[in-house]
């Protein structure tokens, strides 16, 4: 009887240390998304908020399409947020390719003040910093979560503008 038993046993352990195995090859190291803000139209708001939607370029650089089932992201300037967003679009971004996607995203009458009052200290030429967060989502293992980081310059005023 006992025989049996430890059969059995090692039967069951050998089938789950196969399929943990089979899951972990699913973990292959994939390279980041790229994205790139390249549009922001204007959407009809209500009350003290502004609505706006983003358009975001999703690039692929991996050799597997990315399929997904929904949409987040939030923008901060100057380390403070100032517009949020989620959409429950699906789609998919091809294999080495990009899809556009246009997520809609609030700007709250409090973010907006609390911007006017961080840029009051603002010089002309100097940088803003941004921090855009998002994520693509299907699933547990399937989130492509994606960030950028980079600085807001706005050109200096020209001084030939200034002397007509």
């Amino acid at each position: 009887m006992p025989n049996a038993l430890y059969r059995k046993l090692a039967h069951a352990l050998l089938i789950s240390l196969l399929l943990t195995l089979a899951g972990c090859s699913t973990l292959v190291a994939r390279d980041p998304l790229r994205i790139e803000l390249v549009g922001i139209e204007p959407l009809p708001g209500e009350g003290l908020e502004a609505r706006f939607a983003i358009k975001l370029r999703v690039q692929n650089p991996n050799d597997r399409p990315i399929n997904f089932d929904g949409v987040a992201l939030e923008l901060k300037v100057n380390q403070q947020p100032l517009l949020n967003g989620v959409s429950d679009q699906s789609g998919q971004v091809p294999r080495y390719g990009e899809s556009v996607l246009r997520i809609p995203v609030s700007l709250s009458a409090y973010n907006a003040l609390r911007q006017a009052w961080g840029m009051a200290g603002y010089q002309d030429g100097k940088g803003l910093p941004y921090e855009l967060n998002g994520k693509l989502a299907n699933g547990l293992f399937s989130t492509w979560r994606f960030n950028d980081r980079g600085t807001l310059n706005w050109p200096k005023p020209s001084a030939s503008g200034a002397s007509q």
